[in-house]
C-alpha cells in the first residue's frame, strides 16, 4: 500500500496482543500484505487518532472484541521487498498488550479469520514473522 501524500515513507500501524486468560487473539490476514497468514489484529492510524485509541478500535473494527489495559510492548517494522530489493512496502507498528473485556471474535473488515487460540503451539498455524516474536518474547520464562 502506498500513501499517496507520501509514496516513499513508511506507513504507521498498531497491531495488538490481546489476552483471555492464556489464550490470545489472532486473526487471519484477508489481504496483502501476508495475506493467509495469521497474526495480532490491528492497521492503520487514522489522522488524529492516538495509538492506544487506534489499537482499541482496529481490534474492535477486525473481530468486534473491546480491549482494556493497553500498555506498549515496543514496535516492529514490515518491509516487503520486490525482486530486485526494492522496497514494496513499509510498515512501522507500534505494538500493545491489552486485555479481552469483552465480546466473541468474529472476522470482519480485512480478516478473513479471528478466534483465540494457544500460544502453546506457535507451529499450529502460518504465523507472520512478526507474531511469532510478540508471541515468543511474551511468552518467555
Amino acid at each position: 500500500m502506498v500513501c499517496r501524500d507520501y509514496p516513499d515513507s513508511p506507513l504507521l500501524g498498531v497491531s495488538v496482543l490481546v489476552r483471555r486468560g492464556s489464550d490470545v487473539l489472532l486473526v487471519k490476514r484477508g489481504r496483502a500484505p501476508l495475506a493467509g497468514q495469521w497474526s495480532l489484529p490491528g492497521g492503520l492510524v487514522e489522522l488524529g487518532e492516538r495509538l492506544a485509541e487506534a489499537a482499541a478500535r482496529e481490534v474492535r473494527e477486525e473481530t468486534g472484541v473491546t480491549i482494556a489495559d493497553i500498555a506498549s510492548l515496543g514496535f516492529e517494522e514490515i518491509i516487503e521487498r520486490d525482486e530486485a530489493g526494492q522496497p514494496r512496502s513499509h510498515f512501522v507498528l507500534a505494538v500493545f498488550s491489552a486485555r479481552h473485556a469483552g465480546g466473541e471474535p468474529e472476522a470482519a473488515d480485512d480478516a478473513a479469520n479471528a478466534a483465540w487460540v494457544s500460544p502453546d503451539n506457535p507451529d499450529a498455524l502460518p504465523l507472520t514473522a512478526g507474531t511469532a516474536r510478540v508471541l515468543a518474547a511474551e511468552n518467555a520464562p
